[in-house]
């Protein structure tokens, strides 16, 4: 049996110091955090895992130099941990240290072409949950490279269609899509704002006399916008939001409300991704409201970053 009074040795007391910094982390004690994740560093700076640690913990504060100068030294130490490339991966994606994202996102085992600026390696499309001052909300977005992706879908607010935000490596949840568990990463940061705003506008149509045989009025609205690099979409109700196991987890059956919820084509509330309102206009013009006997209330701006 080992003897509890045996010292630790070097090794040893800076994984203690380590745990209870994580646990300080854990606790909200960001100063206190950091200051013993450096004492773990003193007493052992030969050992990667607390310049590891300390390098996520200011990555989540969005302190992206100190985190890129802990996890550099963690990938120094040791060379064979992927998990320390893609953490130095994403924040230098986010410095826009693009030399340093191509190097460690091969050290991760990607086969990234050569270049310089930014990264070109697309990975598909994932579900991006954003964090707004309210609530969560998940989007779809095409992922250019590991760390940055692209907003396809319209935000409800604090993001527009087209930014480019800085995501999560590893899935923070999982949506339910065609009977397929779909990772979801989060939004860490803005990078590049998008020229379109987002608009709102509440249209009402008359009950169609039949089912539509190939795409309903409001389909080809975001058809003929999305030919002129803008988008449209049909507003989801609350009813039909993932509740906060499911947006915070893995997808469980149930309805989200679903039951309860009133369907009707009027009014429908559409989102709109435009420069301006003008090119509203336009766009509502073209698509004809009045020949689809609509009514078009009035047009709102939701959100800008101008």
């Amino acid at each position: 049996m080992k003897n509890p009074f045996t010292p630790l040795g070097k090794r040893g007391r800076a994984k203690r110091a380590s745990d209870r910094a994580a646990e300080l982390r854990g606790a909200g004690k960001k100063a206190e955090a950091i200051a013993t994740y450096q004492r773990a560093m003193a007493i052992d700076p030969t050992w990667s895992v607390p310049f590891y640690h300390l390098g996520l913990l200011h990555k989540y504060e969005r302190e992206w130099q100190a985190s890129l100068d802990a996890t550099l030294r963690a990938t120094e130490l040791n060379p064979r941990d992927e998990a320390s490339w893609w953490n130095l991966g994403i924040v230098a994606t986010a410095l826009g240290r693009w030399d340093m994202a191509r190097r460690a996102w091969r050290h991760a085992g990607m086969n990234l072409p050569e270049g310089d600026g930014p990264i070109h390696y697309p990975c598909g499309s994932s579900p991006i949950r954003l964090s707004l001052a309210t609530e969560i909300e998940t989007v779809w977005a095409d992922r250019l490279d590991p760390a940055r992706a692209r907003l396809s879908a319209i935000p409800l607010g604090d993001y527009c269609y087209g930014d480019v935000v800085l995501n999560d490596a590893a899935p923070s949840c999982y949506r339910r899509v065609r009977d397929e568990e779909v990772p979801v990463y989060d939004c860490l940061a803005l990078l590049e704002p998008s020229p379109l705003a987002t608009w709102c506008v509440d249209i009402t149509l008359e009950e169609p006399k039949r089912k539509p045989t190939v795409a309903g009025p409001f389909d080809q609205l975001g058809i003929i916008a999305r030919e002129r690099g803008l988008a449209a979409e049909k507003r989801p109700t609350r009813a039909h939001s993932p509740c906060k196991s499911c947006s915070e987890g893995r997808p469980h059956e149930h309805d989200h409300g679903r039951a309860t919820a009133k369907r009707s084509l009027h009014p429908q509330r559409i989102a709109i991704a435009a420069r301006t309102r003008g090119e509203v206009q336009d766009l509502l013009a073209d698509w004809d409201a009045e020949g689809r006997g609509a009514i078009v209330g009035d047009i709102q701006m939701e959100f800008s970053h101008a």
